[in-house]
């Protein structure tokens, strides 16, 4: 098993406390690095994979919108 398989399988086991502490952790290693930030501020960071995962919650939420829709009888 890979570390990442193994990191994965443990994080619904820890506590919000602790999943915070590991966010915090994933952080600084973005910024000291340098890659892949598109917005860093007091508030938290922004990734281009954190700007991929919400476009495509909105593309699917629109798609969901559209199919729903176009089962409508026309008025």
């Amino acid at each position: 098993m890979s570390t990442v398989n193994e990191i994965e399988a443990a994080l619904p086991q820890l506590s919000t406390k602790e999943l915070l502490q590991v966010e915090r952790s994933l952080h600084a290693i973005y910024r000291q690095r340098k890659d892949g930030i598109l917005y860093d501020d007091a508030h938290g960071l922004l990734t281009e994979g954190d700007l991929i995962a919400a476009a495509e919650d909105a593309f699917l939420a629109y798609d969901k919108e559209e199919e729903k829709n176009a089962n409508r009888p026309a008025r």
